[in-house]
């Protein structure tokens, strides 16, 4: 998500030298003297401007590979018969439950993990490569989705209430640097349907992935 936001700042902005720092704990931003950052959900810090990006949606996902051998859940309980990632939150060192939406609700789905990770690009390779399903975001998932090499899952429990957003402090003491990445962060990013996935996509996707995976089973018997 963020390198290609960078790359576009950089060659606008050839003479500002960016300094990223990628961490997982939940810092303060205006102590630590960082100029802008990205977090998922509100800010930690008092005295932070906070821009709502774009929804983040948590999806449950399978390769057409793993369907073939496995078959496809039929509802949340059957996921208790299938091979499940599980993300292990770097921060605290606390394995996550599943989030997924029931109704109008978000609740905790616990699986009992084949693999643990605590790095999301790791965790979607995995998934990518047939081992296990996984609950995967829509910034990672959806270009995996769109081009075939992931199947999205029970769709109807897609949890969709957290949001990416950019933070800044005070707009009345940004440097010149400052402002000219949030406009090009917002330019790019907000709103930006490469990150979400709509419900006929996730639909439509769905039922395809089924259909294969049936075939594909099928051929094996």
């Amino acid at each position: 998500m963020l390198w290609p936001l960078l790359d576009a700042f950089c060659h606008r902005y050839p003479e500002v030298q960016p300094d990223v720092q990628l961490d997982d704990r939940i810092g303060n931003w205006v102590e630590d003297r960082v100029d802008v950052g990205f977090r998922i959900g509100p800010s930690p810090a008092e005295g932070v401007i906070a821009r709502r990006l774009f929804p983040l949606q948590l999806i449950i996902c399978a390769s057409p590979a793993y369907l073939a051998r496995h078959g496809a859940p039929a509802n949340l309980g059957a996921l208790s018969a299938h091979r499940c990632s599980a993300f292990r939150n770097p921060g605290t060192g606390r394995v996550l439950p599943w989030y997924v939406k029931v109704g109008d609700d978000v609740i905790e789905h616990h699986v009992v993990p084949a693999l643990t990770v605590n790095d999301e690009a790791l965790e979607t390779e995995a998934v990518v490569a047939g081992h296990v399903i996984g609950l995967l975001t829509s910034v990672a998932a959806a270009p995996h989705i769109r081009s075939g090499q992931l199947v999205p899952l029970l769709v109807e429990h897609v949890m969709d209430r957290s949001s990416v957003f950019v933070y800044y402090g005070s707009r009345s003491a940004q440097p010149a640097r400052v402002r000219a990445f949030i406009e090009v962060t917002i330019e790019l990013m907000a709103d930006n349907p490469a990150f979400v996935l709509t419900t006929e996509e996730l639909t439509t996707a769905e039922d395809a992935g089924r259909g294969a995976g049936r075939t594909g089973a099928s051929k094996k018997l």
